[in-house]
């Protein structure tokens, strides 16, 4: 016995997994490959037998399921979204269900001879849609604007509405069964639903409120280890989505998705590795579900279908769906072809499979004729479809030009300095460009760029369907890390086109003639020529830059590399409404009429200008260490080793060695009473700081001084600890430069000495005239007050570098709310600068 149970197991995970790769492999929804190999399984060869599949605790397992499914799409919706398609989302799961479920109950009543109280079931169950189904085929399909968003949030929303819909109907269908009067009982059977309703939504909300609370309690003050922060929050769904539902019978379905929503939208936590485990298993759970679902039928079940049931398909697909779509979104302001392409995506999934399995189970002792067929019934719909929709939903929306047959806009990943500029130059030629990257504050610098850009894990799952691809139709990954650009490169493979997936070079080695040696693992494209990240890193760090030249008969693309030297490097050419890449695999011929877009080196000013904002950035996110008492050098050489080991890839003691070290042998020039410790590290991949102040003093003697120089015995008061990486040699020497410069300003000693808290000792550093120092008491004409720093209306190329509040100094995030009395500091150009102190005042 222990064994027959122990290969059903096997058989549901092995076919289930299988299924799902085979379908992958031939391109087709793998919903219809699981249903016929559950089948085949089932009723056909016996290998799960459907009388072993009709127990309640399948049914317990398939509810639990769906909330865990239901839960993972809750995770991907993103409230601002709403701000825009609000309107038109709950007019769909509210107005759209009503009038799908009259309809498609109708059509159940009249064309398949269903008794009124099982047509208006059939209705309710296919309110639902699926957006395991609804969400592959926008990833493949990739409509343009707001229309994806306004399908995805329908898909995940509108299960639990329908499945709520549906328990209130079946609740009603058996009370009216034991009912003595018929219009009494009618009455008591619609106030029953109505408080069943009113109860349900209380019931979700205030659990589902609660979960999300206390999951966000747990994971922010970190009660938990880091390898069980997924499975805490699974032990938390679970728990929630069982006590909503013993409160309320089939509550835990619009409970968890609730939750889901408030999680992904919360400031307070990240649930990035949550969402990738709920990707993984969502996987499994479905693949399972299906297979067991359809392994439970009896090939008995086929004599249900008819002619009939096909012409009920096809009217819910052709005026169904329709009329609902046309009729909920009367009010709004979509286009018609959006409307349109609206009511020619409803594939059935899951959701409908699994309420259907149980509510026909529980209705046979009341309809023992009729209900047998609800489960052949919608299985057929499940499958039609899925097959209708998937086959012509590409075609439909390029007819309604809601997709680019050819798109021409990039995505680019990594989101770092000279990776902005070469978006900026995407942006500036007319083609529509995504930023991507997991540091916030290359995401942050990007928007207040006036680009595109979204924190997003490249090698994720769900990035695929998280981010509005719309008319973009290549990858750029040019991040720091080989690996990386390799693994995206091969999972954005699936949406786009091979040969407009390009990383950069990646060197393992250099041959005897100094060329490049491509790594046998690249996925993409070698983009600009084999160019590796350090290559171009050198180049925009010593002040290289991205610009747009047009060529023409006078200036050839020959002449125009002339003028810039040997190491200009081109990246872009622009031919009309077509964007090409410069790659190994694509060597262009610019012609007169072309853009061309190059990397190349800077001038002067250029580098000046990138050095301040270079020293801006670092000084944001430089630690301070502000000390009362006299203190010893190696004392406070570790105090500042401790404060970096908590950013860098490096021990605290490494790191006093490498100072106290430094300074033995002169890397800790002092003058005016302020020294600046310092030396480089090949670890690292941008600058850091420490700032100090010892109003006390402290007595500074390098006993082992080298051999003819003089022994350094000085009082000290300030000391910045700099640690710059070893590759960059010039930009450790500009930094030191700058801080150099600023201690030698008139006044700089005074200031730093009379700064009352840690954000004015990091003003004192800034440039004067590059930088305002507001005081926040209202919105102002900029915004800020209410605003998140990444919202804030600033001039172009001006950013906020530090904020404090209640005299704390805060981490500048993305998402944080500034308020009012909050101190900022903006730096920028003298003008833009001038012009915010004017505006504000």
């Amino acid at each position: 016995m222990s064994e027959s149970i122990l290969i059903g197991i096997v058989s549901v995970i092995v076919l289930g997994i299988g299924s799902q790769w085979l379908a992958w492999r031939l391109r087709i929804p793998s919903i219809l490959l699981l249903l016929v190999v559950g089948f085949i399984a089932g009723p056909v060869t016996g290998l799960l037998p459907p009388a072993s599949l009709q127990g309640d605790w399948l049914f317990a397992f398939v509810s639990l399921s769906i909330g865990l499914i239901l839960f993972e799409g809750g995770l991907s919706l993103r409230i601002s979204e709403l701000r825009e398609i609000g309107a038109a989302v709950l007019n769909l799961i509210t107005i759209g269900v009503l009038i799908t479920w009259a309809l498609a109950g109708l059509g159940a009543y009249y064309i398949l001879g269903f008794d009124p109280a099982l047509a208006a079931l059939t209705g309710a169950i296919l309110t639902v849609t699926g957006p395991t189904v609804i969400i592959p085929l926008l990833r493949h399909v990739r409509p343009k604007g707001r229309i994806s968003q306004i399908a995805r949030w329908e898909g995940i929303t509108i299960d639990p509405v329908g499945a709520v819909l549906a328990v209130l109907v079946l609740e009603a269908i058996l009370l009216l069964q034991t009912g003595v009067g018929e219009s009494s009982t009618f009455g008591e059977a619609a106030i029953h639903a109505l408080a069943g309703l009113i109860l349900n939504v209380a019931t979700s909300v205030g659990i589902g409120v609660m979960g999300a609370g206390i999951l966000v309690l747990v994971l922010y003050r970190r009660m938990v280890p880091d390898y069980l922060r997924t499975p805490v929050a699974l032990m938390i769904v679970v728990g929630t989505f069982a006590l909503s539902n013993t409160l309320q019978p089939e509550s835990g379905l619009l409970e968890v998705t609730l939750m889901g929503i408030l999680l992904a939208n919360q400031p307070y936590v990240d649930v990035r590795r949550i969402v990738e485990f709920k990707k993984d298993l969502q996987v499994l759970l479905i693949a399972s579900l299906f297979i067991l679902l359809s392994a439970r039928l009896e090939l008995a079940a086929l004599d249900y279908l008819s002619g009939r049931s096909f012409v009920f398909l096809a009217l819910l697909i052709v005026v169904v769906r329709p009329i609902a779509v046309f009729l909920a979104t009367l009010p709004t302001r979509l286009q018609f072809g959006e409307k349109v392409f609206l009511s020619w995506l409803a594939p059935r999934g899951i959701v409908a499979a699994a309420v259907a399995s149980l509510f026909a189970f529980r209705l046979e002792s009341v309809y023992p004729e009729t209900a047998p067929a609800v489960v052949p019934l919608i299985f057929l719909v499940i499958v039609g479809t899925v097959a209708v929709y998937g086959l012509s939903i590409s075609p439909v929306a390029r007819y309604l030009g809601l997709a680019d047959p050819n798109p021409q806009g990039v995505l680019v990943l990594g989101a770092h300095a000279w990776g902005r500029q070469v978006a900026s130059a995407i942006d500036a030629l007319g083609f529509r460009v995504l930023l991507i990257d997991t540091n916030t504050r290359n995401v942050r610098f990007a928007k207040q760029a006036g680009l595109h850009a979204e924190l997003a894990n490249a090698l994720s799952e769900s990035v695929l369907d998280e981010l509005d691809l719309s008319g973009i139709g290549k990858l750029l990954a040019v991040t720091q890390n080989d690996e990386i650009n390799s693994l995206a490169a091969l999972n954005f493979l699936e949406i786009f086109e091979s040969s407009e997936v390009y990383q950069l070079g990646v060197v393992s080695a250099r041959s005897d003639q100094g060329g490049l040696h491509v790594a046998a693992h690249l996925r993409g494209s070698q983009l600009f020529g084999g160019q590796t990240f350090a290559d171009l890193t050198d180049m925009y760090n010593d002040g290289g830059r991205v610009v747009t030249l047009g060529v023409t008969d006078e200036a050839s693309y020959a002449s125009i590399l002339a003028d810039y030297g040997d190491h200009a490097v081109p990246l872009l050419l622009a031919r009309g409404n077509d964007l090409f890449v410069f790659s190994n695999s694509n060597r262009q011929s610019p012609a007169p009429g072309d853009r061309v877009v190059l990397f190349i080196p800077s001038a002067e000013k250029e580098q000046q200008r990138v050095d301040v904002e270079a020293f801006d950035h670092l000084l944001e996110y430089a630690h301070v260490l502000d000390l009362e008492n006299e203190a010893r050098f190696e004392e406070i050489a570790l105090q500042a080793s401790a404060l970096l080991a908590t950013r860098l890839p490096i021990t605290a003691d490494k790191l006093a060695h490498g100072f106290l070290e430094g300074a033995r042998f002169g890397a800790a020039p002092i003058a005016r009473g302020l020294a600046i410790p310092h030396f480089r590290l090949p670890s690292i991949e941008d600058p850091a700081l420490v700032i100090v102040r010892c109003k006390a003093g402290c007595h500074v003697r390098f006993d082992d001084s080298v051999e003819g120089d003089e022994e350094v015995d000085e009082f000290v008061y300030g000391f910045f600890f700099l640690v710059s990486p070893q590759s960059s040699p010039g930009l450790h020497l500009r930094v030191l430069a700058q801080i150099a410069s600023r201690i030698d300003d008139d006044g700089f000693v005074e200031d730093f000495a009379a700064a009352t808290d840690h954000h004015g000792l990091k003003e004192t550093l800034l440039t004067p005239g590059r930088f305002a120092s507001l005081t926040l008491d209202g919105a102002g004409d900029f915004g800020f007050v209410g605003s998140s720093i990444e919202n804030v209306s600033l001039p172009r190329d001006t950013f906020i570098v530090l904020v404090s509040r209640n005299r704390e100094l805060l981490p500048t995030v993305p998402g944080m709310v500034l308020r009012g009395g909050d101190r900022v500091t903006v730096v920028g150009e003298p003008d833009q600068v001038s012009r915010i102190e004017r505006r504000m005042s």
